[in-house]
């Protein structure tokens, strides 16, 4: 009986010390649904409360109510799934693009004095003056939007590479030559490693700036996808069609973001939770 008992109690206690970490999440996701239920409670009856016309605040069942509209007859999912790929495009060839570029001028200080100069010209250009050119070059397609999201993507993913890449631990790189480790095992096995959460961090930023590089390019230059379905419904004054087309945009800005910090995790997780994630 006693044995029992004593075994028994591990169990119950341990129990008891996840049920707070268990009320912290239920805390937290009851907060964030609460916060989105008064402001979709605010969207829906402040624009009367506040006698705005609809054609300047639509309610949100309105908005509602043309997103149907649009997925039935202005094929809403097509221009969804074009931007969404363009999206995804541009993030993945600008991301990869910065990787390269970071690793490259972190591992040759020479290289870098040499192209920053240059670098930061492009950063500091503004892009949506590119995007009327791109599509004068390459006509109404989908490369002039991942174009111009390459450009904005790369910059903030090369300097977290680059950054994380000069701030390697010297220590830990002597330690790996003493074991007569090769050039090429030295930056996989210490300074790309070492990079990774940093690249992550630029990757959390770029996927947001990857949407909004697309939809300067389809505002500018767009027969398809979301950002002309915006330019359409503002200039026929169908103020809630805009509203469809920037809320389907932001749900695809929170998809990249998402998966971002799910390959986050599933990489790094060997780290603290809150070392690769915000709560």
């Amino acid at each position: 009986m006693n044995t029992a008992t004593t075994i028994a109690t591990p169990a119950m206690d341990s129990g008891l010390k996840l049920s707070p970490v268990l009320r912290d999440k239920a805390f937290t996701v009851a907060g964030s649904l609460l916060v989105l239920a008064l402001f979709l409670a605010a969207w829906e009856w402040g624009p009367g409360w506040l006698g705005m016309p609809e054609f300047i605040l639509p309610r949100f069942s309105r908005v509602v109510q043309e997103a149907v509209f649009m997925w039935q007859h202005s094929d809403l999912l097509g221009h969804f799934t074009i931007t969404a790929a363009e999206v995804v495009a541009g993030f993945g060839l600008g991301s990869l693009l910065g990787l390269a570029v970071g690793v490259a001028l972190g591992l040759s200080p020479r290289a870098e004095a040499m192209l920053s100069p240059y670098i930061l010209a492009l950063q500091i250009a503004p892009k949506v003056a590119f995007a009327p050119l791109f599509v004068m070059w390459l006509g109404y397609t989908m490369y002039p939007k991942i174009i111009v999201a390459v450009l904005i993507v790369f910059f903030p993913v090369m300097i977290n590479v680059l950054s994380a890449i000069r701030t390697v631990d010297p220590d830990m790189v002597n330690l790996v030559r003493t074991l007569n480790a090769s050039r090429w095992q030295i930056f996989c096995l210490v300074e790309y490693r070492s990079a990774l959460p940093a690249l992550f961090s630029g990757l959390r930023i770029a996927s947001t700036l990857a949407v909004i590089g697309v939809t300067v390019g389809e505002l500018v230059g767009g027969n398809k996808g979301l950002g002309f379905l915006l330019v359409d419904g503002e200039g026929q004054g169908n103020t809630a069609a805009v509203f469809v087309a920037i809320c389907a945009l932001t749900l695809t800005g929170i998809v990249t973001y998402a998966a971002v910090v799910w390959a986050e995790r599933k990489v790094l997780h060997y780290l603290p939770r809150a070392a690769t994630s915000t709560k």
